[in-house]
């Protein structure tokens, strides 16, 4: 059994463990402005992330991580996570950073994020200097937004191999 292989099992027993959160459609799970001190995993669902009035993602995947950067920082959620459909979530406290499995999992996450909004930074940058048309200019720039928020391709657990409420 490979490493990493060991280490999503491990990640996925202590997300299995966790209590679980249901919400239901229209339900606001976390509140831009708001600190909960919770990380939120989604286990089952459908949510949007609005930030400032913009739906910058809809999120889907199981795995999926709520509340790292507000929970990180010390800071006030920076967007509005709303359930479209019932909803459920492990729920960890914050201090769950301080474990060093779910730490790393954490910051891959945000390590992946980072990687993808630099490229897509630097396409942008030669789409601005060649001249491209605005509407090719302002697809970049959202998906800079969504490699950031929550609903970009790394904030999926990608050792979490099934949904148990399927």
């Amino acid at each position: 059994m490979s490493t990493a292989y060991a280490e999503s099992i491990a990640i996925e027993k202590r997300f299995a463990a966790l209590p679980l959160a249901i919400h239901n459609a229209g339900d606001t799970v976390l509140s831009a402005g708001s600190k909960t001190g919770r990380l939120l995993i989604l286990a089952k669902g459908t949510v949007t992330v609005v930030r400032e009035g913009i739906e910058i993602a809809r999120v889907t995947e199981p795995g999926a991580v709520f509340g790292e950067i507000s929970a990180l920082l010390n800071q006030p959620h920076s967007a509005d996570v709303s359930a479209v459909d019932t909803c459920a979530f492990h729920v960890a406290k914050a201090a769950a950073l301080r474990d060093p499995d779910t730490l790393y999992h954490v910051a891959s996450i945000l390590a992946r994020r980072l990687d993808g909004a630099n490229h897509t930074v630097a396409e942008l940058r030669n789409q601005i200097r060649d001249g491209h048309p605005h509407n090719v200019i302002s697809r970049t720039v959202d998906k800079i937004e969504v490699l950031l928020s929550a609903s970009g391709a790394s904030l999926v657990y990608a050792g979490y191999p099934y949904d148990p409420y399927a």
